[in-house]
């Protein structure tokens, strides 16, 4: 049962999906950003050839739990991630994500700020995923 993780952004959109037992996720090339209908047509072909199942898009809410314009944006593109492909799409707080990607990147020696950036989204998605799969199997578990 594969699973897509979203890293939702303004710029770019940080992937990753679950094996096919849903233990292990993976970073996959981010999207960049080219509009709302492209970016659901280009996720809809991912989400197709990957044959996913779901779909995980990452909350960015602030430090103390509100809800600002990011999270709001992710919100909505997760309510027409879930319209226009048909698949079941939840939201999970994103808050500490980026900066473990980032402890993650840096320990992993990448060097070069621009190259660091082309994957940080990724890693992101990859952590948000990782998180989604560790609590669903705690609580089959």
């Amino acid at each position: 049962m594969p699973i897509l993780g979203i890293d939702f952004g303004s710029r770019r959109l940080g992937l990753a999906v679950s094996d096919e037992t849903g233990r292990i996720a993976l970073p996959l090339p981010p999207v960049e950003c080219a509009g709302a209908e492209k970016d659901l047509e280009a996720i809809g072909a991912l989400a197709r050839e990957r044959a996913i199942e779901r779909v995980v898009v990452g909350l960015p809410l602030g430090l103390d739990g509100r809800k600002g314009a990011q999270a709001e944006a992710a919100e909505r593109f997760a309510a027409a991630l879930r319209e226009g492909l048909g698949l079941p799409v939840e939201l999970l707080d994103e808050r500490f994500s980026t900066r473990e990607a980032e402890q993650a990147l840096e320990a992993s020696g990448r060097r070069g700020r621009k190259k660091k950036k082309a994957v940080l989204d990724s890693v992101a998605a990859t952590v948000l995923l990782r998180t989604y799969l560790e609590r669903r199997a705690g609580a089959a578990g």
